[in-house]
C-alpha cells in the first residue's frame, strides 16, 4: 500500500507530464483565467456531494477539486513564480505559526478561544502588508451573501455594528418599507437597490445569530427543488403538464411535499 506522499508524488508527475512537451493539447494552453470558471464548478460540486453524505461522491469530487490546485500551481510553475512545493511548504509553515497552543506554548480550551487567537495572529500578519482597508481582505468574487457576511463580520470587529439584534429589525422594518414603497411607485431604478438592502439586513441579522446566510439559502434551494420535483412527478402521473394544472392543485402537492 502506497503513502500519501507517494500518491501525490504520482499525481504531481502525472500533472507534469500533461502539462509537459508532449502532454495534452487542451491543458497546456490553459492559463489562469481560463481555468478560474473550473475552479468554481468544482468547489460548488464538493459542496454538493457533502451534502448527499456519500463518501464515494465526497472522495471524487476532492479529488477533482484537488486537481484544479496542482493545475494552477504547476502554470505558475512554468511562469517560474512557484511550485506545489512552495504552496505546501506555505501552508504548513501558517498552520503552525497560527496552532500555537498545539505546536508551541499556550493552552486553549475551546473553540471561540482558538478563533479568537487565530484572528489576532491574522492582525499581526496583515499588519505588513499593504492593505488600505480593513475590508481588503474579503475576496470580491465570493457569492454576495458570503461576501456581505465577510464584509460586516470585519465592519463589527472594528466597532461598526449594531448593539442589539432589535436594532437591526427596526433597520430590516425600514428597509422593507422602501423596498415597497421603489415597487409601487414604480421607480425602477430603485427597486434592486432597496432589495439588495434588504438582503444585507437580513444578512445582518444571520451574523447576529451565527448563521450562515449563503449556506441557509443553498439549503432552501435544495429545499424548493426537492418540493418541486414532488409537483412535477404528481402532475406527471395525472398525465397532465405543469401548465395544464392549476396553481391551487399544485399547492395541495407543495403542501403534501413539505409533509414528507
Amino acid at each position: 500500500m502506497t503513502t500519501p506522499a507517494e500518491s501525490f508524488k504520482k499525481l504531481v508527475e502525472i500533472v507534469d507530464t500533461l502539462m509537459g512537451d508532449n502532454g495534452c493539447p487542451w491543458d497546456r494552453v490553459q492559463t489562469r483565467e481560463t481555468l478560474k470558471p473550473y475552479m468554481i464548478e468544482e468547489a460548488y460540486e464538493v459542496l454538493e456531494a457533502l451534502d448527499s453524505n456519500d463518501p464515494l461522491k465526497i472522495q471524487d469530487e476532492l479529488g477533482d477539486l484537488l486537481y484544479q490546485i496542482l493545475f494552477h500551481a504547476k502554470i505558475s510553475e512554468l511562469n517560474r513564480e512557484f511550485g506545489i512545493r512552495d504552496v505546501i511548504d506555505h501552508l504548513a509553515e501558517k498552520m503552525v505559526r497560527r496552532h500555537p497552543h498545539v505546536f508551541k506554548e499556550g493552552e486553549l480550551h475551546t473553540p471561540d478561544q482558538v478563533v479568537h487567537q487565530w484572528e489576532e495572529i491574522k492582525k499581526t500578519e496583515k499588519a505588513n502588508s499593504h492593505r488600505t482597508s480593513v475590508l481588503g481582505g474579503v475576496p470580491g468574487h465570493l457569492p454576495g451573501l458570503a461576501r456581505a457576511q465577510k464584509l460586516q463580520k470585519k465592519a463589527a470587529k472594528h466597532g461598526f455594528d449594531w448593539d442589539r439584534v432589535e436594532s437591526v429589525f427596526e433597520k430590516l422594518d425600514e428597509e422593507i418599507a422602501e423596498f415597497k414603497e421603489a415597487v409601487l411607485s414604480g421607480k425602477d431604478a430603485d427597486i434592486a437597490a432597496e432589495l439588495g438592502d434588504i438582503l444585507f439586513v437580513l444578512v445582518n441579522i444571520a451574523k447576529f445569530k451565527k448563521v450562515d446566510a449563503e449556506e441557509a439559502l443553498r439549503q432552501t434551494n435544495n429545499k424548493f427543488v426537492k418540493r418541486f420535483q414532488h409537483i412535477e412527478g404528481k402532475v406527471a402521473q395525472a398525465g397532465k403538464s405543469l401548465k395544464e394544472t392549476p396553481l391551487e392543485e399544485m399547492e395541495r402537492y407543495w403542501q403534501e411535499a413539505k409533509s414528507l
